[in-house]
């Protein structure tokens, strides 16, 4: 069974990952978090196979979230989900440590991403799918 933690500050937005993620046999969601601060606390306590990571929380955002997990974690995959997606922020996603990116309404993109990253793979929308 694979452990994914999510993070998102919309607890509907949660809500809606879960179910989508755990539509997959093996997949399972293990955790969740509110800010970026919590969602540290719970890898480091309890270190999920993945993440999905909101890019806008309250607290911080999750670029900076994904920098301080790759530091101690470097080897679970990060997933950026998010409304926000751009050009600028896949390419600071990139160089955060993040392996993946996708738009949070595109739910095949979701699980394609999901299953790219467990298998040691990346996930990035090409350049004209997303906003510059």
């Amino acid at each position: 069974m694979v452990r994914i933690l999510v993070v998102d500050d919309n607890p509907a937005v949660r809500n809606y990952l879960r179910s989508l993620l755990e539509q997959q046999s093996t997949w399972q969601v293990c955790d969740e978090a509110r800010t970026g601060r919590e969602a540290i606390q719970r890898v480091e306590k309890n270190p999920p196979d993945m993440i999905l990571l909101d890019f806008q929380m309250p607290d911080l955002n999750g670029l900076d979230v994904a920098r301080q997990i790759t530091k101690i974690f470097p080897e679970i995959p990060i997933l950026m989900v998010t409304i926000h997606l751009s050009k600028q922020l896949t390419d600071e996603a990139r160089r955060a440590g993040i392996r993946g990116a996708c738009a949070k309404t595109d739910v095949g993109s979701i699980v394609e991403a999901v299953d790219a990253l467990l298998h040691a793979g990346t996930y990035f929308p090409a350049n004209n799918a997303i906003q510059n």
